[in-house]
């Protein structure tokens, strides 16, 4: 049988990952190519053949998104699979027209296809957008699972964006880790909060292998998703997070409303910021949708690493990347401390050199706050000289890494953090007993 011509779209996670669980061993398909969007500086390169097997000898080279219609054309493509997340629905759709006009079929690949099957219990917290706060929900869950005496091992979804070798299977229990395995911002963002507590987190490129380290130290797994993507795993227990700060983006974000459709349990994150008409709204979303899931509401709690006066200071906000990029938010932690706290918040546009400035003309609706950018040792200088050149009397940092280790400025940097408060304390712990009983 001929085998049939395939494309996946990506942007270095999701995509190796269906690859490394459908594609890589099966006979009725070939992989011509991935295409890399959404991150900086990830395509041009190629899945080396070491992690994609014995039917592709050479690897799989990794082409920019933006030639998709004429690989399609070039290399007589039968299907285009879609690989990557946080986008919203005409985004996909319009990514799938390109495809039929090309000729191609457009097909996206589903849990049951891609998900591994664990001999361990599984539980997952996911997201309808980025930014609601899968991060600190894990760590809240973490803690529970201390308490009740469980080893568990924190999983997260990858962000391969060195050498794709050396990054099959990663385990971070030290901050050196990160250091050793040349860890990007975003990637710090995700793994040093872990690192802080103590957690054991494995993150890299095949989570088959990954999966089979991981079972050896642990009783259960906590898979930590990123954007608002699928886990790799099949879970007993799914949490999604869900943030009332973007009510009507959990039906409207591909692959957000899937997980929103197939939640255990749905965290109201940010409750006690949020407008409570959003929170309401939200709250009948979930009823109409997923009537069956639990609705546990949470606060965002923000604390200040240092108590300083704000009040009529000059500050440079910095805030997670992701989530105020292709998150969508104008604002973060930070923000909302620096405006509670009547401070003079610094627009960093003029002052942003060369990376740093074309993501301000990619993300036109970021006002005044800069985007903790760092996929490279390029691009983290370029954030260190932005950061240096802005005129402000001190910078207050929402993303969830100490920046002082990573630029080097004279600024005072002042850390907020943020970590998940029950409203109703125990309603975690309780699914979590209800699914988990051994």
């Amino acid at each position: 049988m001929e085998k049939k011509k395939v494309i996946i779209m990506g942007a270095a996670g999701r995509d190796f990952h269906d690859f490394n669980s459908y594609f890589r061993n099966n006979k009725e398909f070939e992989v011509v190519c991935f295409t890399a969007e959404q991150i900086p500086g990830i395509d041009n390169r190629t899945y080396p053949k070491e992690l994609a097997g014995k039917m592709y000898p050479e690897g799989i080279p990794i082409q920019p998104e933006a030639k998709l219609v004429e690989l399609i054309k070039e290399n007589n493509i039968d299907l285009v699979f879609l690989s990557y997340s946080d986008l919203p629905f005409p985004y996909v759709m319009e990514r799938a027209s390109k495809v039929l006009g090309a000729g191609a079929s457009f097909q996206l690949l589903g849990p049951n296809a891609m998900q591994l099957k664990s001999s361990k219990p599984v539980i997952a917290v996911n997201a309808v957008r980025t930014g609601c706060g899968k991060s600190q929900t894990t760590r809240y869950i973490a803690e529970i699972l201390k308490k009740l005496g469980k080893k568990f091992v924190v999983i997260r979804e990858p962000m391969p964006y060195g050498n794709l070798i050396e990054q099959k299977v990663m385990r971070f229990a030290k901050y050196k880790d990160m250091i050793k395995n040349k860890c990007t911002i975003e990637e710090m963002e995700e793994f040093e909060p872990h690192i802080e507590k103590g957690n054991i987190l494995y993150a890299g490129v095949d989570y088959g292998a990954i999966l089979k380290k991981a079972e050896k130290e642990a009783d259960i797994i906590l898979w930590d998703g990123g954007n608002n993507e699928f886990s790799f795993y099949k879970t007993d227990l799914l949490f999604v997070v869900a943030d009332p700060f973007r009510t009507g983006h959990e039906l409207a974000y591909h692959p957000g409303m899937a997980n929103f459709l197939r939640a255990d349990a749905v965290i109201i994150n940010k409750v006690n910021t949020a407008k409570k008409e959003n929170v309401e709204k939200l709250k009948e979303n979930i009823r109409k949708w997923n009537p069956s899931a639990t609705i546990i509401e949470c606060n965002s709690k923000l604390t200040m690493e240092k108590e300083v006066d704000l009040k009529g200071k000059k500050v440079l906000v910095v805030e997670d990347g992701p989530t105020v990029t292709h998150g969508g938010m104008d604002t973060g932690a930070a923000t909302v401390v620096a405006e509670e706290q009547g401070a003079d918040i610094v627009d960093p546009k003029p002052f942003a050199v060369e990376s740093i400035k074309k993501t301000f003309e990619k993300y036109p609706h970021l006002k005044k706050v800069l985007p903790a950018m760092g996929y490279g040792e390029k691009q983290i200088k370029d954030l260190e000289d932005t950061i240096n050149a802005t005129e402000c009397d001190l910078v207050l940092s929402g993303t969830p890494i100490d920046l002082s280790k990573i630029v080097k400025t004279n600024k005072k940097i002042i850390r907020v953090r943020y970590d998940l408060e029950e409203i109703n304390e125990g309603e975690i712990e309780k699914e979590i007993e209800k699914k988990i009983r051994n």
